[in-house]
């Protein structure tokens, strides 16, 4: 499988000039502030976000300046979202570095995080980019009723797969929609492009989270074991609602029970993980994935071939095939 250096060659100097103008954007004049700041960029993840943004702005017509801000009010408003996220799950690591909460405590972390969104706020309104501003706002207030809607359901671990869906379209794949569509809008192409390259974002965020609750279930290449959080989070995903879904009543009290009261314990989280595995939850789960991923080459189907969309098809699959 390519890895995402491969894939992102065509749009290599787009990314390099993002990486730049992102890094000024995160300037400040307070001490404290630049010194976090600079903490932030240099602990940055894989930049798959951005990479959809200029992937998507690229097919539909071409990247402008438009597509660099865009691109950055995704990052600012999205780190933001982490930084604060950290500090509701008592986090101290995030992409293996100590989180800001960890190491200046959350008072800071939060002020830190309403610095960025004031940054992406103030940046849109500055280059009177409305429309993307309305596209990023409208995925961080989806991102935020996941979160609580997750968070209500888990309490009663009643979230059967239709709920499983709404919380993931809400909390993971609204987030790649709006790279997707704010691409495609800084390209200045037409409403209805804007709307499905929306709606691919969407159907690649689903197929990407249902990996990531694989994930879990799978072996880690570190370790050989499966890693088991989402049990000891009190997590429902895809393979674990399908495995219940298919359960006798007594089976599936007594994976609730483990789930509710011994979710710390090892050797019960393997049971469940077993469970899983014998249900056919993890097939059912890698089927579903590949519906989503189905789904999203469907729509791309309907623009015009280019190099900039086949990158994209190698991006979908880097998504769905990745081992971490």
């Amino acid at each position: 499988m390519l890895s995402l250096d491969e894939i992102k060659i065509p749009i290599k100097n787009e990314m390099e000039l993002f990486e730049k103008k992102f890094h000024d954007a995160m300037r400040s004049k307070a001490p404290l502030l630049d010194k976090i700041m600079h903490y932030i960029v240099k602990r940055k993840g894989k930049q798959m976000r951005p990479m959809f943004v200029f992937f998507s702005a690229a097919m539909c017509g071409g990247i402008t300046e438009s597509t660099y801000t865009g691109a950055s009010l995704i990052e600012l408003l999205h780190t933001a979202t982490l930084v604060h996220d950290d500090v509701v799950d008592d986090s101290n690591l995030r992409r293996g570095f100590f989180s800001i909460n960890a190491l200046w405590k959350n008072k800071i972390a939060v002020l830190v995080g309403d610095y960025l969104l004031s940054r992406g706020l103030l940046m849109s309104v500055e280059k009177k980019e409305f429309d993307l501003l309305e596209i990023v706002s409208n995925a961080v207030r989806e991102m935020s009723e996941g979160e609580l809607l997750q968070i209500e359901k888990a309490r009663k671990l009643d979230i059967d797969e239709s709920v499983y869906y709404e919380i993931i379209r809400q909390k993971t794949a609204s987030l790649i929609a709006s790279c997707c569509a704010v691409g495609a809008s800084s390209a200045k192409t037409d409403k209805q492009s804007v709307s499905r390259m929306n709606q691919f974002g969407e159907n690649v965020g689903i197929a990407f989270q249902i990996k990531d609750d694989l994930f879990d279930y799978e072996k880690n290449l570190k370790t050989g074991k499966p890693s088991g959080i989402d049990i000891k989070e009190s997590k429902m995903t895809l393979p674990l609602i399908y495995s219940l879904s298919k359960a006798q009543n007594s089976d599936k009290r007594k994976i609730i029970n483990i789930i509710k009261n011994d979710n710390t314990n090892d050797k019960k989280v393997a049971e469940v993980i077993s469970f899983v595995h014998t249900s056919g939850g993890m097939d059912y789960a890698k089927k579903r994935m590949g519906d989503f991923q189905q789904k999203s080459f469907e729509i791309l189907s309907s623009f015009p071939d280019n190099i900039f969309k086949e990158s994209l098809i190698k991006l979908v699959r880097f998504t769905t095939e990745r081992d971490n």
